[in-house]
């Protein structure tokens, strides 16, 4: 009832054009503020007026907060081959807390003065809490202090079109059951495709859609079908997903990488569908962070990758397919040993296994509370998934990139 009549008021003032649902948009920086400044000032450049930025940063140490600053006080010049002008029209405010004070601090009269002036909010953690509770962070103060109706997380290695936000927000606003919603994701360096929807096996092993494709609009008619998860790239959150999830929008142990899987999964367990924009572009640079392949990388992945399954899972299909991905990454490992005659990868793998041993209790936990809200079947679940495995295919690509290092 609730959903109906706010989606009737929202038409009624959109009809007399002054009223847009109200986004909050958060990027996280870690030691990038090259990247942080270009997808800033593309940001305020879009089309969309009902909007505020937080910029999270987590703990750099590269002075990118100093810099951060200069650029919004027009001090420091930028230049994009994205966008031809990125010149400011006039200051940025900037405002900031410390990430306790993001909670303790919260004024609403001040909230008011950042929307009208378009401030940029800066949360300064006292440490690197990684790109899950780095955002957890942001979208916890994002809740408390502007109330919007959706939140937009945005890495800092994007970089905008003009039109991105609303073409997401009309997506969203058409279908009160998209929960998660994604623009078309193109490389920044060529404009192929970057991600248009992600797909994912049973054994949650994923890949890119249309992963360097020439964009010829070959996914365009496809809205909330055909992939399973929406990047955490650039992902507009409705509000009622993250109240079902307590305010929190991330597992912060996944630390990097899986937890847009995580998410999206989660999202659907509660009935929420995935959405998928063509219409909004958003370019990104990709692995601007981590690089393309490492131990640590794996490790990350593999131990992230088994949480997911434990905590998403009925327990009957957990039963099948946790043994099933031991057994085919050992023995695509072994294979792998042979081959390159690297022990590093195995290494990362056992402790992947370990980490998710020390951390059962914790998993387990989470996965009670999660499977208690459960709405929907996994035989509705795995409908969105591939029935064959990404297994062999991943690991090939990944030997391969080693190689070429």
């Amino acid at each position: 009832m609730y959903i109906v009549e706010r989606q009737a008021i929202f038409e009624l003032f959109s009809s007399c054009g002054n009223m847009n649902p109200e986004v909050t948009i958060i990027a996280l920086n870690w030691n990038g503020w090259q990247d942080t400044l270009e997808c800033l000032a593309s940001l305020y450049h879009i089309d969309y007026d009902n909007y505020r930025v937080i910029l999270v940063d987590n703990a750099s140490t590269d002075d990118s907060l100093a810099r951060i600053e200069a650029y919004c006080m027009k001090e420091l010049n930028l230049a994009s081959y994205i966008a031809e002008d990125l010149t400011r029209n006039k200051l940025i405010k900037v405002v900031h807390y410390a990430k306790g004070d993001a909670g303790s601090r919260i004024d609403r009269s001040g909230a008011v003065a950042q929307k009208a002036n378009h401030a940029l909010t800066v949360i300064q953690n006292d440490y690197n809490y990684g790109f899950a509770e780095g955002n957890n962070i942001g979208v916890a103060y994002a809740l408390n202090a502007f109330d919007p109706d959706y939140v937009l997380l945005l890495n800092n290695d994007t970089v905008v079109d003009q039109h991105f936000l609303s073409a997401l927000v009309d997506t969203a606003e058409n279908d009160e059951y998209v929960g998660l919603i994604q623009p078309k994701m193109l490389r920044y360096a060529d404009a192929t495709i970057d991600n248009t929807g992600n797909v994912c096996d049973r054994l949650a092993y994923c890949e890119a859609r249309g992963l360097g494709e020439l964009d010829a609009g070959q996914y365009d008619h496809e809205r909330t079908d055909e992939f399973f998860y929406a990047t955490g790239s650039c992902v507009l959150i409705r509000r009622s997903v993250l109240s079902a999830f307590s305010g929190e929008c991330f597992d912060p142990h996944l630390f990097a990488y899986y937890e847009d899987v995580d998410l999206s999964w989660m999202a659907r367990l509660l009935g929420f569908k995935i959405g998928y924009s063509p219409d909004s572009v958003c370019y990104h640079k990709g692995s601007a962070t981590f690089g393309n392949c490492s131990p640590f990388i794996a490790y990350l992945s593999d131990r992230n990758r088994l949480r997911v399954l434990i905590k998403n899972y009925a327990l009957i299909s957990l039963f099948f397919a946790l043994p099933l991905t031991i057994v085919l990454k050992s023995a695509a490992l072994i294979a792998d040993c042979v081959i390159s005659v690297d022990l590093h990868y195995i290494a990362s793998f056992v402790k992947a296994l370990g980490w998710n041993t020390l951390q059962l209790r914790n998993t387990l936990a989470l996965r009670r509370r999660l499977q208690s809200k459960r709405k929907v079947s996994d035989n509705d679940i795995v409908k969105h998934m591939i029935p064959f495995s990404l297994n062999p295919r991943v690991e090939l690509l990944k030997l391969k990139r080693r190689q070429r290092v």
